[in-house]
């Protein structure tokens, strides 16, 4: 049996609509908790998913978890290993290749939909068509020079990027269940109080998606792994 590794920072911001996604395609899914695991006794995995959560990809001086996480990221690249990254996790695989990470200079909080490049047209990406996702952060990664850019939006020029095909990374949360939305809203109520943002607002945003974005992001998702199994049998 496959297995699929996620390094989770906060219990809510889990795989989301990919765990069963994962778990249908035959991978053994298993969490390891940021803040209290040994993750330099790691052993390598089919797949590696480094999930988001509330701190930056730079304060490893604060977070010396990250320094781990940081070799994790690096061991999976180095043995050509598929690897996906969303978010925080996104911004730690930019940094293991090299791209700086950096402050927007605002929050980007809330469902909109991605602006899709060329090279994202091609993309597992496009399955998204016009369909909002969650965005939640306030950083921002750079493209590092061995990878293709493939979405933004307006209020970030860098959304996602890919390294071949077995490394994707994500600024966005894809992941995300809309009729989960409420384990958010009070696990970050104060970023948003803080933020001006009214929960309700997102409340109603997310009750719009119930229907349409957990299809499109298993579709998204589903796409890429159908890729990694494809390397895998040698037709790509």
């Amino acid at each position: 049996m496959k297995t699929a590794v996620a390094i989770r920072h906060v219990h809510f911001e889990d795989l989301g609509v990919l765990q069963p996604l994962l778990q249908e395609r035959g991978y053994a899914v298993r969490y390891l908790e940021a803040a209290d695991a040994e993750l330099h006794a790691v052993p390598a995995a089919d797949l590696l998913v480094v999930l988001g959560g509330p701190i930056g990809a730079f304060d490893q001086a604060i977070h010396p978890v990250l320094e781990s996480e940081l070799a994790l990221i690096h061991r999976q690249l180095l043995q050509d290993r598929p690897l996906l990254g969303i978010c925080l996790g996104a911004q730690l695989i930019a940094r293991a290749l090299g791209a700086e990470v950096v402050g927007m200079g605002s929050k980007e909080i809330g469902f909109a939909p991605l602006s899709l490049n060329a090279q994202g047209m091609q993309s597992p990406l496009a399955l998204l068509g016009q369909v909002p996702v969650l965005h939640w952060h306030g950083d921002q990664f750079g493209i590092p020079r061995a990878a293709t850019c493939l979405a933004a939006t307006p209020a970030c020029a860098n959304q996602a990027f890919s390294v071949g095909r077995r490394v994707l990374a994500l600024q966005c949360h894809l992941e995300v269940d809309p009729a989960r939305i409420e384990h958010w809203l009070l696990g970050h109520a104060c970023e948003l109080a803080l933020e001006g943002i009214d929960p309700r607002a997102l409340r109603a945003q997310a009750l719009q998606l119930r229907a349409h974005l957990p299809t499109a992001a298993r579709a998204v998702f589903g796409a890429w792994l159908d890729g990694l199994d494809a390397m895998e049998g040698g037709s790509a």
